[in-house]
C-alpha cells in the first residue's frame, strides 16, 4: 500500500469503524488492518475495532480480536485495548469478565494501570452484579488515585450508591464534586423525587445555580410523586419554558387528585400534545372510571393523525370493556390493532376481558389462542372469565394446559379456578384446588380465596365443613364470607330467618356477624 493512501486511511479508518453496522464490515477492516504493516503499528486502531465489535454485541469475535492483539501494544495502546473490552463485558455481559480483566490489567506489565476511563466501566460492572464489596473496593482505589472529581468516574458511583438504595452515600459523593454540573444536579433531584424526599429535592433544586428544563421537571416530578398539587401548581406556574413533558406530567398531578375539569382544561390549552399526552389523559380517565369520557375523546386523538400505540388501545378496550361496548370494542380489533401490537400481551388480555365481559366468550378464547406472547396475567383472565361464564370445565381443562406450559399459577390464578369450581359446583375439585394452592405452590389463601371455598361449600350442602374452614381461618371473616355461610345455611335448615340459621349453627357468631354486615 502506497504510503499517501496509507495516511488517509489512517485517518478514515476511525470513522469508518464507528459507521460499521455489520460483523461482515468489521472483518472487512480488520482484513485492511492485518495486510497493511503501516496500519497494523498505529496505536489505538485496534482498541476501536475492538469496541466496535462490542457495540454490535458480538462479544465472541471481540474476545477473539482482544486475544489476538493482547500484549502488542505500547502501554497507552493497551490500556484502550483493555479498556474497549472491559467496556463491553459491563454493558453486554458476561459481567464479571470486566471484573477479572481490570484485576488482571496491573499484572500484566509495567504501565498496564487502570485510569479514569476505566473505572466507570468496572463501577458499573459491580452495579449489575450487585457486588456492592467490589464496588466499595473500586470507590477506595478512585480516591487513592484521585481520580473521584472527574465527571465521568463520580456519575458512575453515583449511580452505583443510587443502585443499591444508598442516597445518603450518593449525596456524599455528589457534594464531593468541585464542579457540579446541571446534569449530576438533575440526577441527583430525579433520585430525590423517586424516593418521595421532596424536603432534600426542593433544597438541591434551590442551590443549583444554572438550571435547565430538565431540573424543572425533575422537581415538578417529586411534588406530583408526594401528590402536592398545589406545590406542583405554583411550580408549573413559575417555569420559565415548559415542554411537552412538562405539560403531561401536570396532566398527571390534576388526575391523581381527581381535578378532571382543571386536568381537561390543561389539556386543551397545551401548545402542543404527542401520544404520550394523549396516553396520559386517556388512561387517567379509565383508572378513574371515566370510561366515557375515554371513549368521547378518543376519536378527537384520530383526527389529529397520531397513531395509537399499545397503551392507547389498552385504554379504549377497557373503557369498551366496561361499557359494554362491544361493537366499538371490534372496530379496535380491527383497525387499530396492528400485527406489531398483536405481540404485546396486554393489548391481547385486555381484547380479552373486553370480549368476555361483553359476552363474546367464544372470541375471546379464539384471540388467547392466537396470542404469541402469554404471561400468567393473559391465563389468569382467560381461565376467569370461563369461570364467570359458567365453563367450569374448560376453566379447568386450561390451567392444567398452563401449567404443562411452564407457567407457575398465583394467588389470582387459584381465585379463577375456585371460582370455576365454585359456579361448577365442583366441590371435591375445589377441594383439592385449594390444598394444591398451598402445599405445590406455598401460596398462603386470602380472605377472598376463603370466601371462594366457603360459598362453594355451603351453596352445595356441606354447611357444617364451611363452618369448620371459617372457624379455621387465620383472618376474621368480612361480610362476603357471613353472606355466602348465611346463604348455605338458610337452605340447610329450611329457615325464613339467615340470622337464625347462622346463629343455630354456629351459636358464638352472631354479634360478629353482626358486626360484618352493617
Amino acid at each position: 500500500m502506497r504510503p499517501a493512501m496509507s495516511l488517509q486511511l489512517s485517518y478514515r479508518l476511525p470513522v469508518l469503524l464507528k459507521d460499521c453496522a455489520t460483523k461482515r464490515q468489521l472483518d472487512q477492516i480488520h482484513g485492511l488492518l492485518l495486510t497493511s504493516s503501516s496500519l497494523h503499528r498505529l496505536p489505538g486502531l485496534r482498541a476501536l475495532l475492538v469496541r466496535r465489535a462490542t457495540e454490535l454485541a458480538d462479544m465472541a469475535h471481540a474476545d477473539l480480536l482482544f486475544s489476538s492483539f493482547r500484549g502488542t501494544d505500547p502501554p497507552d495502546a493497551a490500556v484502550a485495548l483493555y479498556n474497549a473490552m472491559i467496556r463491553g463485558y459491563a454493558y453486554h455481559g458476561p459481567h464479571h469478565r470486566a471484573l477479572d480483566l481490570f484485576a488482571e490489567m496491573p499484572r500484566r506489565g509495567e504501565g498496564l494501570a487502570p485510569d479514569s476511563f476505566t473505572y466507570p466501566y468496572v463501577v458499573d460492572a459491580c452495579a449489575r452484579l450487585k457486588m456492592w464489596r467490589s464496588a466499595d473496593a473500586v470507590h477506595c482505589r478512585v480516591l487513592k488515585e484521585g481520580l473521584d472529581a472527574v465527571p465521568a468516574v463520580g456519575s458512575s458511583l453515583l449511580a452505583s450508591y443510587v443502585a443499591r438504595g444508598s442516597l445518603r452515600d450518593a449525596r456524599r459523593v455528589f457534594d464531593g464534586f468541585r464542579v457540579k454540573s446541571v446534569g449530576l444536579s438533575n440526577r441527583m433531584v430525579s433520585e430525590y423525587a423517586k424516593a418521595r424526599d421532596v424536603k432534600s429535592a426542593r433544597e438541591l433544586f434551590d442551590a443549583m445555580a444554572e438550571r435547565d428544563a430538565v431540573s424543572w421537571n425533575a422537581m415538578l416530578t417529586a411534588y406530583v410523586k408526594a401528590a402536592d398539587v398545589v406545590a406542583a401548581k405554583e411550580l408549573f406556574a413559575r417555569m420559565p419554558v415548559k415542554n411537552i413533558i412538562s405539560w403531561t406530567t401536570m396532566l398527571r398531578a390534576l388526575s391523581d387528585a381527581g381535578d378532571f375539569v382543571g386536568m381537561r382544561s390543561l389539556f386543551n390549552r397545551m401548545p402542543e400534545r404527542n401520544l404520550v399526552s394523549w396516553n396520559c389523559i386517556l388512561s387517567s380517565y379509565t383508572r378513574h372510571g371515566r370510561f366515557r369520557q375515554a371513549l368521547q375523546l378518543f376519536p378527537r386523538m384520530l383526527l389529529e393523525g397520531l397513531t395509537p400505540d399499545s397503551f392507547t388501545v389498552v385504554s379504549v378496550l377497557s373503557a369498551c370493556e366496561n361499557l359494554r361496548k362491544l361493537r366499538m370494542g371490534r372496530w379496535v380489533h380491527a383497525n387499530l390493532v396492528t400485527p406489531a401490537l398483536q405481540v404485546h400481551a396486554e393489548v391481547g388480555t385486555a381484547l380479552i376481558e373486553m370480549y368476555a365481559m361483553c359476552g363474546d366468550i367464544a372470541r375471546a378464547l379464539v384471540v388467547f389462542f392466537k396470542m404469541d406472547t402469554k404471561d400468567v396475567f393473559s391465563w389468569n383472565v382467560m381461565i376467569r372469565a370461563l369461570a364467570v361464564h359458567r365453563q367450569a370445565d374448560d376453566a379447568l381443562r386450561l390451567f392444567d394446559i398452563m401449567g404443562k406450559q411452564g407457567f407457575r399459577p398465583n394467588h389470582f390464578t387459584f381465585m379463577g379456578v375456585l371460582l370455576a369450581c365454585r359456579y361448577g359446583s365442583l366441590v371435591d375439585k375445589g377441594r383439592r384446588m385449594f390444598d394444591m394452592m398451598q402445599k405445590d405452590y406455598g401460596i398462603p389463601p386470602s380472605l377472598q380465596h376463603y370466601g371462594c371455598l366457603i360459598d362453594l361449600l355451603s351453596c352445595n350442602g356441606h354447611v357444617d365443613e364451611a363452618v369448620a374452614v371459617l372457624q379455621g381461618m387465620p383472618c376474621r371473616p368480612d361480610s362476603e364470607i357471613w353472606r355466602a355461610l348465611l346463604g348455605g345455611c338458610r337452605i340447610e335448615a329450611g329457615l325464613g330467618s339467615a340470622e337464625e340459621a347462622i346463629v343455630g349453627v354456629v351459636p358464638s357468631s352472631g354479634d360478629e356477624m353482626r358486626v360484618a354486615l352493617t
